[in-house]
């Protein structure tokens, strides 16, 4: 993610226009390394988060409204006391910094106007929310640094600030022609070089520049058009400086996931990836970073239904073995009933001892059949029907059994397979219901249970202006196959393996080749087969797709359907329509 100073120059200059001139109504510590103003505008207010967090660090206006600790933190005790109702004068960055200074005019007890520095650090584990008076005298930080744990700089009260100088890197806003492509005079890679030669520079922008010039990224500074690299550089440069920006955040096709954000278009991304316009920095940095809360959520607790799962899948397992033992060990049942059969029918003929010589008229020779000589040979008769009735016993109800335990281990493999298509909250809501109703986990008492809200298929549309849907859970794939498809679309499915149904809309027409191609990659993408180079997918036309009475959820059957081997991808002539 390129937070770079790029990004922090565009959203200094955004949030200087919509906010300076506002006064600070409310100051809220939700968080250890989170700062939250409430800012009172000309027509209704904004939530402004700071936060230093090692991992996140982070400033934007937000929607959300976080929950405060019954007792404030002494640093936001601190910020109350010097600029709650205070007034922002501006808010600008130091240099190309990824640093944004805060001035803030605020009465104290005397009545005297006072001037404050606020600077919010978005330097990764050296991040900090630092309060200054008009001199820059610090007087205090959310993390203060002592001499022990930094020997550049310390963060204390009755310091001084400053940032610590990059040596070596030039500042990307003043650095004239000359000087640029004396910094591409040698053979590091240009990237690498563009990177760590400026103040400011992404990886993430270094590559899109090298992408404007036509340049491979980590070809040597020295080989390069660098003339056509300082003007790729300079157009982002100036579209930078005079705020006409285009925020985006790139998505994965793949997984839609938010893979990347930058205050500019980047044409680095192609096929595979679809670019969201925000019309703002702070809703760019919002979204991208709600969704990626929400996906970390999501990864959480599918982690724990996935656990879960894991265990039942290797009780189940280990069950179905113990049955397929306990049915190899009926196979010689027929051959005990005939022993039985053939004692009965030589029964006057037959000495006793311990084995009877008889011809098997079954198979036409002449067989030794073990008795116990304690018996007769009637009574050895009836230990083989015995032992026979005993073993078909075995055997019908262990066959039962079997069947019973595969159907589930078939079925905790596709909710295992749904987890990982899972995207949001109600997506993994739908799963846990499914895993309740089936008794894998326990169901929320009635007084507890809250409402599921019904998640979407996934939409896509191809190149052509076919639509294909996915289901991402069983629930959502019987809904798929049973009530939203007609007869004539066409159903696809990974053949004998847990998987999403997909059903490719045909409207009543003869749809090309391609399309039937297009459907089956996704139907493999989105199985257990997507990590083999090839998978056989089946598909069949919707209306010869049955689902037994009494059966699991996602549960079907079909015959007399068509195969293909496909590789399992996302195609580049699709794309993900959020409905």
């Amino acid at each position: 993610m390129a937070f770079d100073g790029m990004t922090v120059h565009s959203l200094s200059l955004e949030l200087n226009s919509s906010l300076s001139g506002m006064r600070i109504s409310r100051i809220a510590q939700p968080g250890k390394d989170q700062i939250i103003f409430t800012i009172k505008l000309m027509r209704g207010q904004a939530r402004l988060l700071l936060s230093a967090s090692p991992s996140l660090p982070l400033i934007y206006i937000t929607e959300d409204n976080k929950k405060s600790p019954d007792k404030a933190p002494n640093f936001c005790m601190l910020l109350r006391k010097y600029i709650s109702n205070g007034k922002i004068i501006s808010i600008t960055q130091p240099g190309a910094e990824r640093v944004i200074d805060i001035l803030i005019s605020h009465m104290d007890e005397m009545g005297d106007m006072n001037e404050y520095h606020l600077y919010t650090e978005i330097m990764g584990k050296y991040s900090n929310i630092i309060l200054t008076d008009r001199d820059k005298c610090i007087i205090d930080a959310i993390r203060r640094v002592t001499p022990d744990m930094s020997s550049v700089r310390t963060v204390l009260p009755g310091g001084k600030y400053f940032i610590p100088k990059q040596e070596g890197r030039l500042d990307p806003f003043s650095v004239n022609k000359n000087d640029f492509l004396e910094l591409l005079n040698d053979s590091e890679p240009l990237a690498r070089c563009l990177s760590g030669k400026l103040t400011g520079i992404s990886t993430i922008l270094a590559r899109e520049i090298c992408c404007r010039a036509s340049v491979d990224p980590d070809m040597p500074c020295d080989e390069v058009s660098r003339d056509k690299v300082f003007s790729c550089f300079d157009h982002i440069r100036k579209s930078i400086l005079s705020n006409n920006i285009s925020p985006v955040i790139i998505w994965n096709d793949a997984n839609h996931a938010p893979v990347e954000y930058a205050p500019v278009r980047l044409s680095m991304y192609g096929k595979g990836y679809s670019v969201e316009e925000k019309s703002s920095v702070s809703s760019m940095l919002y979204s991208f970073y709600a969704m990626r809360e929400i996906r970390d959520s999501v990864r959480q607790r599918s982690q724990d239904l996935k656990k879960t799962l894991s265990v039942l899948i290797s009780r189940n397992e280990k069950k179905r073995l113990i049955q397929e033992k306990q049915l190899m060990g009926t196979e010689k049942m027929d051959m005990i009933k005939k022993y039985g059969e053939l004692l009965l029918a030589y029964q006057a003929s037959i000495p006793s001892g311990d084995h009877a010589d008889v011809y098997d008229y079954y198979e036409n020779k002449n067989i030794k059949i073990p008795m116990d000589k304690t018996m007769s040979v009637i009574e050895n008769s009836n230990r083989y029907f015995r032992r026979y009735a005993k073993l078909k016993r075995t055997r019908e109800e262990t066959t039962i059994y079997l069947k019973e335990t595969e159907e589930n281990l078939l079925h905790m493999k596709s909710i295992m397979a749904s987890l990982d298509t899972a995207e949001n909250s109600n997506d993994l809501d739908e799963i846990r219901e499914e895993m309740a109703e089936c008794g894998y986990i326990k169901k929320h008492s009635s007084s507890k249970k809250k409402k599921i809200c019904k998640s979407m298929p996934l939409h896509y549309v191809t190149d052509g202006g076919y639509d294909i849907y996915i289901g991402k859970n069983n629930f959502q794939n019987d809904e798929l196959t049973f009530h939203m498809a007609k007869g004539d679309d066409i159903w696809f499915h990974a053949k004998e393996m847990p998987g999403s149904h997909v059903i490719l809309i045909t409207k009543g027409e003869e749809i090309p080749d391609s399309e039937y191609e297009t459907a089956a990659c996704l139907a493999a993408y989105y199985s257990t087969g997507r990590q083999s180079k090839k998978t056989e997918v089946d598909y069949v036309k919707d209306r010869f797709v049955k689902k037994p009475n009494g059966a699991k959820p996602g549960y079907v059957i079909y015959h007399t359907n068509y195969s293909m081997t496909v590789p399992p991808m996302i195609p580049d002539n699709v794309r993900i329509k959020k409905d």
